[in-house]
This record gives C-alpha cells, structure tokens and sequence, in this order.
C-alpha cells in the first residue's frame, strides 16, 4: 500500500503494548533453514495451496522485493502473465500480448537551486540551502526559471461545498503562491485527505493562474528539522514519462518549487499586511481563518531536474463479456504487483518481501480470474484482470492506465480494487472504502452477505484511505470505485494494528507471518461475488446523486 499515513502507524505503535497478549502479530525472529522449510512446505488443500503457491514465489528472497522498474518486477510480471494465461484469460495489454508497456521516469533534484529574495526597495537576498529552503524537482522541464512576487494563501484550498476559500481577496495570476501543509479539520475524512495533498493544492493554485508554489514548513520546525528534510533533497521520484522524456504531471506550468523555512518566512512577511507572528498564532487555533497576503517583493527560483528512464509494466487480461448489448462494458479487478524493493537491513534483513503488501492481492486476483473462467458461465460485461506497476511511487502504473487504457476509457464501468489484505485472523466483515459514494455500495453488499459476511463502517476516516490507492485513479476518471479490506471485527482491530505497527513496509512481510490461507479463499470468494454482480448486473454502476468525486470528475450520477 502506498504512503501509509504517519498517524495511523503511530496509532498502531501506542496500542500495540496494551494488546501485545492478544496480537497475533510480532515481528518474526527468522528461525533456522529446517524449521522454516517444515513449516513453509507444509501441505494444505489444494485452493489454499495454490494460493499460496503464488506468495511463495511473488515475496521470496529471490524477487529482492519486486520494486517497480527493476529486473525483478519484471520476471514477476511475466509470472502473473503465465498465470492469467493459465486462467484462460485473453490478453488484453499492448500488441496482443498480456503486458502494457509503462514508461516510467524518475525525476530529481540535480542541485541545490537558486532562491533569491528582493525585497521591495531592498537587496536581494539568496536564501541558504537548508536553512531557509529546501528545493523541489520539476516533473515538467529539466531547466525551471520563475521570478514572480509571492501571495501567502493560507493551506492553499479553495473548497465552495466548505465555504473554505484561502484564495480570497488575493490575486495569484503571473504569482507564486505560498501555503501550509494540510487540511481544515472540519472536512471530511476522504476529502480531507484530498485537499490536504499537494497535488491538489498545485491543481488549486493552476486554476489561480499561479506560476509557481512554495511549500510552507510547519511554524514549529526546527533547524535540525530542516536539515533532516534537507538531506533527501535530491531522492527521486516517479511518474510515467511524458513523449518529451519528462514526468507527467497535472500543472506542468506551476512547478512546486520547494519548502520554505519558518525563519525565511519571517524575512519575507517582513512589512506584509500580517506579520508571520500573527499567522503562526492563526494557525495553531483549532478552526484557522487565513487570509491571503502579498508579500512585499520578489522570489526568483532556478531548479535543475534530472530524468532517468525506468520502464515498467501493467499486467492485463479480460474475460470477454458474453451479453449482446452491454459485453463491451468492462468491470475491472485491479492489484497493485510491486513493493519496495531493498531498504535498509533490519535484523539482518534488507529484502522488502511485501507478502501482504501486494503479494497477496495479486495471488487472490490470480484465483478469482481461475474462478470466472472454471465457472463455466461467461460474465454479461467483459471482466479485466489488472496488475499494475509503481503503486508505491504514488499509484503510477494504474495512473498511466487510467490515461491510456487498453479498451475504450468510455467502456470502463467500474474499477474493484485489492491492497493489502490482511489475513492474519477469521475475518468476521469487509471494509468497502467508497461503498458509500456509489451504487457499487449495495452491489458489494449484497455480494457479501452471500457469503456469509456483513459490510462496516470505514473505522479510521479521518485517515482518507479512499483516495490512498489504485482504484482512485479510476475514481479522477469519473469511474464509481471501490477498495477492499477484510473487517476489523472480532480479533482483527488488533491484528490489524499489530501488523501495521511491526511489519508494514518492513522486511518481516514475508512468509513467516501466521498467514491464513483459508481466509485468503474466504477473501477470493468475496471478491469474486462482488466481481459477479457487477458484471452480471441490469444497470452498469452510477455515482450516487450529488457525490463530491463523482461531480467533480464528471462521473455517471444517479439521477
């Protein structure tokens, strides 16, 4: 799963020593090669087997942790090939074969930058790397000049459904636009976490006709809080490549330019309307009013950006639909197949393995495609089987699908989704995050009461996991989706933050863990209902009336 959020990690590590007697999850002391291989090679039945069969070889050693770009996430999709193709899947990727080619780019700072402040009537002043400034890559050009007057605009969110409007009284067009972190706490959970992204902030501050943004550090940051910020300035990062070469972006003409230091801010709102005192003193009340502000003079950035071609693939194969009328309506199944690759050891261990993280989903993708095909009845709508690539550089790979898909974008009815199951007890519901946004709602819920389960209340939506996987990308297409997690009832709260506080992006997400491969079938089986229904189904998926993604994406709406 991509980015899980810092709060629900340090939620985890608090309650894990209340509940550490019941927690069926610690991280795994590696026992010897004998005790390991009895316990890894132990029989079970065959539907288990062969789901496990799939997490052996997808999270052993041998795959170094499948991160996107690299040789081993290839051979892994080749193997998810093999399988659909064993499945009896039809190809459905580029040039009649199985695989979508995904033109990856990494993309980074290649030096400190430049930061020059003018103040107005006053010297210019270049602002130290580190100290007062933090540079930021440019996905859109190698070489990024700006030199433009500044606007202070609060957390940078225009939101009319909140009467929340940082924007007001403040000109940004030819600007470059400055705000905090974050997002009103009055929002909603999964809109929270929409509007607190940058990436939404820059799309804001596009629509303003700003030319370029400057990240505002935390009034509380220290310097050795900057300097720790300082020193993965030049990390990379990754999108899909653009035909020039360059990193796809939504606001290729207004760049994010870097993070400013509280003590760089306190130079620059120097003789503005409000002194940065008064807005740090705004900001740290509970509801914060924030007005926009012009700063008294002119910031002039020069970024270089460095691009590396890393390419990657999708994996993709359909079950064509058998109905006359609404066969070419597709209902996709997506997994995220890539993980983290090699980190820093731990234990002695520095393979990523991600068992549940993906593996998992894309073993149970893998079964519920055999599931469609040994059923003897061909769904009404075409059923596509979708492993993508770069979920955890930021959902690149179902992004890139998203953009280019390899049937008519039009023909996609809507996307289900599978990240991180994690089946480590005898779940007793689902989680269904956007079941309530969409008439997928009952469709899910329907399905799983058949098979003996109930549907529940997103326990964390402050968290907004709805926007924090593949399926969102399908969701910006105006497509109604879904993402899907075993419930948290009964033991599963603890093992849950058990897992998530121990081994979440960690090399003990392996195969040590006390995996249940009877619930992985249970989960399948889910899964492949809910898959039916909507493809079996009278109407094709609408968003519910007045949804805020479905309206703002121009999604199919019930009426």
């Amino acid at each position: 799963m991509y980015r899980f959020p810092a709060a629900l990690v340090a939620l985890a590590s608090s309650t894990a020593l209340i509940a550490q007697t019941a927690l069926p999850v610690t991280v795994p002391v590696k026992p010897n090669a004998a005790t390991t291989n009895a316990r890894l090679n132990a029989p079970l039945p065959a539907d288990q087997a062969a789901m496990k069969a799939h997490v052996m070889l997808l999270a052993s050693d041998a795959m170094k942790g499948r991160e996107a770009g690299s040789a081993e996430y290839d051979i892994a999709a080749q193997y998810v090939a093999a399988q659909f193709y064993a499945a009896g899947l039809r190809p459905a990727g580029d040039a009649g074969g199985y695989l979508q080619q995904v033109p990856l780019v990494e993309y980074k700072a290649a030096d400190k930058g430049s930061f020059v402040w003018t103040p107005r009537g006053g010297e210019p002043r270049t602002l130290a790397f580190g100290t007062d400034v933090i540079p930021a890559p440019d996905p859109a050009r190698a070489e990024t000049i700006v030199s433009a007057p500044v606007v202070f605009v609060g957390d940078g969110i225009d939101a009319p459904q909140y009467a929340h409007d940082s924007y007001k009284g403040g000109d940004v067009r030819g600007r470059i636009v400055a705000f905090f972190r974050g997002a009103p706490s009055r929002f909603a959970g999964e809109e929270r976490a929409f509007f607190g992204s940058t990436d939404t902030k820059l799309r804001i501050a596009a629509a303003h006709g700003a030319v370029g943004a400057i990240e505002l550090a935390a009034p509380s940051t220290t310097a050795d809080g900057m300097t720790r910020m300082a020193d993965s300035y030049d990390r990379g990062r990754t999108n899909w490549a653009t035909p020039a070469g360059f990193a796809n972006t939504g606001t290729p003409k207004t760049p994010l330019l870097g993070t400013l230091s509280p003590t760089a801010a306190t130079r620059m709102f120097a003789g503005a309307g409000t002194s940065w005192a008064n807005v740090v003193a705004e900001a740290a009340r509970a509801e914060p009013r924030l007005k926009a502000v012009s700063l008294p003079g002119t910031l002039t950035v020069a970024l270089h950006t460095s691009f590396t071609p890393m390419p990657s693939s999708n994996v993709v194969g359909i079950v064509p639909g058998s109905d006359p009328v609404v066969g070419k309506e597709v209902v996709v199944l997506s997994a995220h197949l890539d993980h983290i690759g090699v980190g820093r050891p731990v234990n002695g261990d520095a393979i990523n393995n991600g068992a549940l993280d993906n593996a998992i989903g894309i073993a149970s993708l893998i079964e519920e495609a055999k599931r469609f095909t040994a059923s003897g009845k061909p769904p009404r709508r075409t059923v596509m089987f979708l492993a993508v690539t770069a979920e955890e550089k930021g959902l690149v790979g179902a992004d890139y699908f998203a953009h280019h898909p390899t049937v008519p974008k039009s023909a996609i009815v809507a996307d289900v989704n599978l990240d991180m199951p994690m089946l480590l007890y005898p779940f007793e519901d689902m989680i269904v995050f956007g079941a309530d946004r969409s008439t997928l709602g009952p469709i899910v819920a329907r399905a799983a009461a058949t098979a003996g389960t109930t549907m529940s209340p997103d326990p964390n939506p402050e968290q907004g996991f709805f926007v924090r996987s593949d399926h969102f990308r399908f969701v910006q297409q105006g497509i109604p989706s879904v993402f899907l997690w075993p419930g948290q009832k009964g033991p599963g709260k603890a093992a849950v933050e058990g897992f998530l506080s121990t081994c979440y992006h960690r090399p003990c997400d392996d195969l040590a863990l006390p995996i249940m491969w009877d619930q992985g079938v249970r989960f399948v089986d889910v899964n492949y209902r809910i898959a039916r229904d909507i493809a079996d189904g009278a109407e094709r998926p609408v968003w519910n009336k007045g949804d805020y993604f479905g309206t703002l994406y121009k999604g199919a709406m019930a009426r």
